[in-house]
């Protein structure tokens, strides 16, 4: 018997975390995401109920895990839902995974944030898991579920080839992502720099040098994540004062915090660009802000699934190339 058949019709459910990206998402598919009540109670515990039939159905709960904690309680309330109302598969589809720069024990006496709330996630009883351009990729291993990560550099490198930049050289903030930095590089067609910093502590850094040629060039920093836009802002600043003619930024993940707006309009950048991962709010919007969607890339992943047809075509850039 077809599995597809077996597993029943396809449910969208979404969470309170990004709801928009899910809407977006279930407008592509044809499924509307608004099949479960949340709400919370006076002493803020949260309360869920799936109000469509789940029984035998393929489940896909669309949250996002940034702050606040209440996202993660959410997921995990939602998928327990889905599997006590005998959905036949719960899948997380997580378009940023919260704590992921908790993936390792770096002092004494930490804890592993991301192993933690993977297993938080396994343990509610999600069957498979969907997310977007993780912080390390080790954190994979560290669900006992497959998992199926997805990147977003096709989105982005779509955007800045409409640019035709003819002088443009790809940066990476740190060595840490150098990595994807290559890979947009060679994409784009372009050179390569590095900036070789130090972190004296937590959101604090100093540019000490710049690698590679970047005097009278077009220069794109790119990273997984903007948080505090420190390390950005300190790189956007060292790129102009050794001669780049123009900086442009982008990060999947715009967690803006503290302040990261203010640091990035004050900023020499010409855009951030940036994806909707994360629900961002009108009062962290910014004119040189750009908003790039991630829903038919999810969509798609969704769909494959679903279809047990396999998600691979949906790298058409790997961070490794």
């Amino acid at each position: 018997m077809d599995d597809t058949y077996r597993r029943g019709p396809l449910l969208l459910l979404a969470g309170r975390a990004n709801h928009p990206l899910a809407v977006e998402i279930g407008e592509i598919i044809g499924k509307s995401p608004d099949g479960a009540t949340i709400r919370q109670f006076a002493d803020e515990e949260i309360f869920v109920r799936i109000d469509r039939n789940a029984r035998g159905r393929d489940v896909f709960i669309v949250q996002a895990t940034n702050a606040p904690a209440e996202n993660i309680m959410e997921l995990l309330l939602l998928i327990d839902a889905a599997r006590r109302a005998s959905a036949a598969r719960v899948t997380a589809v997580i378009p940023y995974f919260g704590y992921g720069r908790q993936d390792r024990k770096d002092q004494p006496r930490v804890a592993i944030g991301a192993k933690l709330v993977a297993n938080l996630i396994v343990a509610a009883g999600a069957d498979r898991v969907i997310s977007i351009d993780f912080h390390q990729h080790q954190i994979q291993g560290f669900f006992d579920i497959p998992v199926d990560h997805l990147y977003a550099a096709p989105v982005i490198t779509k955007y800045f080839r409409t640019k035709n930049f003819e002088d443009l050289v790809v940066v990476a903030p740190d060595v840490g992502s150098a990595k994807m930095a290559r890979g947009f590089s060679k994409r784009l067609s372009a050179t390569f720099a590095i900036i070789d910093k130090r972190r004296a502590e937590a959101n604090k850094s100093e540019v000490l040098n710049v690698v590679g040629e970047v005097e009278g060039r077009t220069c794109l920093l790119v990273d997984d994540m903007v948080d505090t836009a420190g390390t950005l802002t300190n790189a956007v600043q060292a790129l102009k004062d050794r001669g780049a003619k123009e900086v442009y930024a982008a990060a999947t993940h715009a967690l803006l915090s503290g302040k990261a707006v203010e640091r990035l309009r004050a900023s020499p950048l010409e855009e951030m660009v940036v994806t909707n991962t994360i629900a961002i709010p009108d009062e962290k919007r910014f004119d040189k802000l750009c908003v790039l969607s991630v829903a038919d890339l999810l969509a798609k992943a969704i769909d494959h699934v679903h279809s047990n047809e396999s998600v691979s075509q949906l790298f058409e850039m790997l961070p490794d190339d």
